[in-house]
């Protein structure tokens, strides 16, 4: 059963691809080589919107969030006037894919890699989205500098703020890491509709570390879970239904250890 719905899974994700992006016969030697890091467009068909991504992983996902549209099938459809923080925001999709279709929400972005970084300035440029406010930084429990690992060559990595006492050389770089605390102050948010998060497993660091009046402040959570390291998103339903949310959670169809997780106030 669980073959058949992989199989099902992707199959329908060509399909969906073929008919979502308008330059998909560009796009198959991406994917047919995954180990091929090369900039190139992305052409979403229905939007017209234009997205440079890396790779495969970057095509998909971009797949995810625009064709799939997992964060609304999971979640709730984004309303004008919202205030939005995306945390992990890559190289913009979901900060775009928000903005673009509401003109009056403000999409505060936070990335914290140099290279999907740049891409998401880029992207933001491209498109000429004037409501996505981009900032090089990661978010954590604590403020300072967080060192991460650069080692591959894709663009999905784990936060790591013991990792510069283990791991030395060129591989690790310095980034600006924030607390949630810090954002909703120097942004005056006083109320987040939507805190949107894909870090790679940071999210327990960055939710736990998370105040009680911080979390009054959020209505709705969504976020692509990651169970690793010791952690599983069990402990982020209990710390968050603690803090007063309702929580839902939906498998992958690939994966047994990545899913999606919703929450809000109620």
């Amino acid at each position: 059963m669980r073959l058949l719905k992989k199989l099902t899974y992707y199959v329908s994700s060509i399909i969906r691809m073929v008919y979502g992006f308008k330059n998909f016969l560009s796009l198959i030697p991406l994917f047919l080589n995954r180990g091929l890091v090369e900039q190139t467009e992305v052409v979403l068909r229905k939007s017209g919107l234009r997205l440079v991504a890396r790779g495969a992983m970057d095509i998909w996902a971009i797949k995810e969030t625009f064709l799939d549209a997992f964060y609304i099938r999971y979640g709730v459809p984004i309303k004008d006037g919202w205030t939005v923080v995306d945390i992990g925001a890559g190289i913009g999709d979901f900060s775009i894919y928000a903005a673009h279709a509401n003109p009056q929400t403000k999409v505060f972005a936070f990335e914290p890699f140099p290279e999907s970084y740049h891409l998401l300035e880029r992207n933001i440029a491209l498109n000429s989205i004037e409501n996505v406010f981009p900032f090089e930084a990661a978010i954590w429990s604590q403020a300072g500098v967080l060192h991460l690992d650069n080692l591959s060559g894709e663009p999905l990595q784990i936060i790591s703020k013991e990792m510069h006492s283990t791991k030395k050389g060129n591989n690790v770089i310095k980034v600006r890491a924030l607390t949630l605390s810090q954002v909703f102050e120097a942004h005056a948010i006083d109320k987040l509709d939507l805190l949107k998060l894909d870090c790679e497993g940071a999210e327990y660091e960055i939710l736990s570390g998370a105040s009680p009046e911080v979390f009054k402040k959020i209505e709705r959570i969504i976020m692509e879970y990651h169970d690793i390291d010791g952690h599983h998103h069990d402990q982020l339903v209990s710390l968050l239904e603690r803090q007063g949310f309702r929580v839902y959670c939906h498998d992958n169809f690939v994966h047994d250890d990545i899913g999606y997780l919703y929450a809000e106030h109620g």
